[in-house]
């Protein structure tokens, strides 16, 4: 199977409870689905209990809670038997360092900047505090490191020859170079002389950087040689062992002596607090436990990859997915380089692309993972009348404005304080030694240095910049990064005008010099994770206008698009990257496609959503503790069971508390607020115990469920059609009512849908629809859609023309319709209860030829026919010419 046959993929959430033999006993379901290829979570060795793979410990092996190389062997021989191919998800960014399952980290820690590893990692050696001098912080204690210390929660530990320090449940090493005076007092005491050459052998372990390859070569080779020694000398004479027992006994016993030990370290053990100022190294977001690689180094890339590129280049795997592109140093590098390595591979990045944005054309990949296509079509079921008095409801009843661009701002700036400290702190660190070197900026101030970068930061319009040395900025990084000085001009006056005008021009590499070209270059990798953290993970937990539009890459302050808008969006898409991913559900999107759809009629129906929210503040007031919880979670909590209806209580409960945390107003993961929480929880509880609330709750849903439905159907079909590759996340070919992680990743029931997939085979259109509770029409569409595109793949390839069609009559705006390749034509419906179940005089035009319609099993003629006609027989169409069929 090659990467041109990738038809449609279906994604799949490996972990312990769903291995890699579990999704080989899916397979002969996917292949009757219509399914071309396998899309699993990343799958390399992860930290042990992993529910999702992306915090990888050791990328050169296969998950052995997994089930390990074999499993994965069995898969591919099932996989391809089946003739389905796979796509595999990749992470560049960075490692897992928790614990002491990461071999690199655990070499970084145990020989710092001697480590023939401490290259790997974004580490600032050389930039660390004065403090602790070629150190790596480790943020994990509970409290100060001296009340830890003294109340003897460290303690020194010894097996196998291998010193270890010890806190609870973690485990670091020690510095060979660090045990010259451990071993040579167990040597005195003893009289043992082995002992005493190893303890001068340690003290003479060389301390090269890594730059000196063959002294880190040789300093490995010896510390290996002294603890065979030191392992041997104590399994083989009792007298040995026990005078290194007597020293760690002294050792622990004596804080001063232990806290002079420790000092001696690679690393700095510290109160968990001060990673959000400190830390210095970077990370993945704001996660401690996950450290940026630096994959811009071959010898990095190599080892990261060496698996997924050999997979490809075997034929095992035909695609990759790439996670976070946008914290590398040098995507467009790091692209080039995978795509000489994966000549033929189908590749596509996880690039969350602001509207309006697109993705870099020197990128040599198929496109990203579809969240651009995810806000674009759901768009279409928008009504743009709804705005108003959405907006005017929901600034009644939280007491909030709708101003969401404000919030954003608001939102960077805090995460960027709060959770990003650390990076602000570095590359500040970095800016004051740039404004050392040039004499009209070297008298500003550390503080005005740091409020400029974060007030950037924080102004930035999109994830980021891709400013390279040796190039002139494009023109689109020199338009955001001018937009973002302009704006971090006006609303901070007091910053300098020169310096700001400065900044512009260090960022995009205007002015020469090592320093400067580094600034430039860690600032693209700051705006990121400000932009994820600030928008996807702060605002949208704050603004809740119309939720369903608070997605991964959208602008909930946007409310819709126009048919004749996303029809040019497509032919943009054919023009430049037709064979991009579409996703409508994913595993870090905020609802299901389902959840969304059904919420998105409350566009189309403002007036009676008002007056019954309105009711429900009132009627509810009573289950309230005071004054929690506050309006803005409530509402968002109403929309909530509406979207998700039914939900069941622990369901809300674990979701209540992660919106609340997000928002990081009353609460937050690092310091969170038991009180609040109790109370929102509790009032949460209430209220879905109240029969009468359930009632009404029950009496509003109703009637949204068909049309909620029969937008999903629609959407479906469009991402089967659209210019672009389907992906179908685990579970979602029924009906499915999911929240944001971990709700999304329960367990899916595969039996369940398999036998529906066999029922199909036997119910006509209209049974089909009978059984729409089941979930029937989406799997029909489903299977139907992929069906026409094995059966053309030309249509819908890059080489298939995407011809928009325009229905007239009054309810024209209505219905969205366009004719793929030479044969296929797609009509769905939007915006259903304005429509009302009638299409009165709407019109299309068939192109010239008989039509059967593949979801209906009706067969028309061409030309001018009536909408009502077409969608008689199922709520969507799919018209397959039937002369090409032939």
């Amino acid at each position: 199977m090659s990467a041109e046959s990738v038809i449609a993929t279906y994604r799949l959430q490996l972990h312990p409870g769903f291995t890699l033999d579990d999704a080989a006993g899916v397979v002969p379901y996917l292949a009757r689905l219509g399914i071309s290829h396998v899309y699993l979570s990343p799958f390399l060795q992860a930290a042990p209990g992993s529910t999702h793979g992306y915090d990888v410990v050791d990328p050169s092996r296969v998950n052995a809670e997994l089930g390990g190389m074999e499993a994965y062997e069995r898969l591919c021989a099932t996989l391809e038997r089946a003739g389905i191919g796979q796509i595999l998800d990749v992470v560049p960014n960075h490692m897992a360092v928790a614990g002491d399952w990461n071999p690199w980290w655990w070499d970084v820690l145990e020989n710092g900047p001697s480590s023939r590893f401490a290259g790997y990692f974004d580490v600032d050696w050389e930039a660390s505090e004065e403090r602790w001098p070629n150190k790596v912080l480790l943020p994990v204690l509970g409290n100060h490191y001296g009340r830890i210390l003294e109340a003897g929660e460290l303690q020194l530990r010894y097996a196998d020859g291998l010193f270890t320090l010890h806190y609870h449940e973690h485990r670091f090493p020690l510095d060979p170079s660090s045990l010259g005076d451990l071993l040579h007092r167990a040597s005195g005491q003893s009289g043992i002389e082995l002992l005493g050459f190893l303890a001068e052998s340690c003290t003479r372990l060389p301390r090269p950087q890594v730059t000196a390859r063959r002294a880190v070569e040789r300093r490995r080779r010896d510390q290996a040689v002294i603890r065979r020694l030191l392992d041997e000398a104590c399994r083989s004479d009792a007298e040995a062992r026990a005078a290194i027992d007597v020293e760690v006994e002294r050792i622990n016993a004596d804080p001063d002596i232990l806290d002079a030990l420790i000092d001696r370290q690679n690393y700095r053990l510290a109160w968990w607090r001060t990673a959000r100022q400190d830390l210095g190294y970077r990370r993945f977001f704001d996660i401690n436990d996950l450290a940026g690689l630096r994959v811009e180094e071959d010898e990095v890339f190599q080892a990261v990859h060496a698996l997924p590129i050999r997979w490809v280049q075997q034929g095992i795997a035909q695609g990759l997915r790439i996670d976070h592109p946008d914290g590398l140093r040098d995507p467009a590098q790091y692209f080039h380089r995978l795509r000489e390595a994966c000549s033929g591979a189908w590749i596509v990045a996880e690039k969350i692309l602001e509207p309006g944005e697109a993705l870099p054309a020197h990128w040599p990949i198929a496109g990203s993972t579809g969240y651009d296509f995810l806000n674009r079509v759901q768009g279409l079921f928008v009504d743009p009348r709804g705005e108003p008095p959405l907006t005017r409801l929901y600034e009644e009843v939280t007491g909030e404005t709708a101003d969401f661009p404000a919030l954003v701002y608001e939102s960077k700036r805090q995460v960027l304080r709060e959770l990003l400290g650390s990076e602000i702190h570095r590359l500040t660190s970095l800016f004051v030694a740039v404004c050392e070197r040039h004499r009209r900026h070297r008298d500003y101030t550390r503080d005005e240095l740091q409020e400029a970068l974060l007030e950037v930061a924080a102004c930035f319009p999109v994830y980021r910049s891709y400013v390279v040395p040796g190039s002139e900025a494009a023109e689109t990084d020199a338009a955001c990064t001018g937009e973002a000085i302009e704006q971090a001009r006006g609303r901070r006056e007091t910053l300098d005008q020169e310096l700001l005008d400065f900044l512009r021009r260090l960022l995009l590499l205007q002015i020469e010099g090592d320093l400067e070209t580094e600034l430039a270059l860690r600032f693209q990798q700051l705006t990121g994770p400000a932009m994820a953290k600030g928008v996807e993970d702060t605002a949208f937990y704050r603004y809740h206008r119309l939720v369903a539009l608070n997605e991964v890459g959208g602008d909930p302050a946007r409310f819709g698009i126009s048919v004749p808008d996303f029809h040019q969006a497509c032919m943009q898409a054919l023009d430049r990257h037709p064979e991009a991913m579409l996703a409508t559900s994913t595993h870090d999107t905020k609802r299901s496609e389902d959840v969304r759809t059904r919420l998105l009629l409350l566009s189309e129906m403002p007036g009676h959503w008002a007056s019954q929210v309105r009711d429900w503040f009132g009627r509810n007031a009573r289950y309230r503790s005071g004054e929690w919880p506050d309006a803005g979670t409530e509402y968002l909590f109403y929309q909530t069971l509406v979207g998700a209806w039914p939900i069941e209580t622990d369901r809300v409960s674990t979701y209540l508390e992660k919106t609340m945390r997000e928002a990081k107003r009353h609460t937050r993961w690092t310091q969170p607020d038991a009180d609040y929480e109790q109370a929102v929880q509790k009032f949460a509880a209430a209220v879905l115990a109240d029969p009468e609330f359930r009632k009404e709750l029950e009496a509003f849903v109703e009637p949204l469920i068909p049309a909620g439905r029969i937008n999903g159907l629609a959407q479906t079909l469009l991402k089967l059609t659209t210019p672009g590759v389907p992906d179908f996340y685990q579970g979602t070919e029924l009906w499915d009512l999911s929240l944001v992680d971990p709700d999304n990743r329960r367990p899916v029931d595969f039996g369940q849908r398999s036998r529906r997939l066999s029922e199909i085979d036997t119910l006509s259109p209209a049974e089909i629809l009978a059984h729409a509770d089941e979930g029937l029409p989406k799997l029909w569409v489903i299977r139907g859609g992929l069906a026409l595109r094995r059966r053309y793949p030309e249509w819908f390839g890059p080489e298939g023309r995407y011809q928009p069609l325009d229905a007239t009559g009054e309810r024209a705006a209505h219905a969205v319709a366009f004719l793929r390749g030479a044969g296929a034509v797609v009509l769905v419906p939007r915006l259903l209860l304005g429509l009302g179940g009638d299409w009165g005089d709407t019109r299309l035009t068939l192109p010239p030829g008989r039509w059967h319609n593949r979801l209906s099993h009706q067969t028309i003629d061409g030309g001018n026919r009536s909408v009502a006609e077409i969608l008689g027989g199922f709520p969507v169409g799919l018209l397959e010419r039937e002369e090409a069929a032939r």
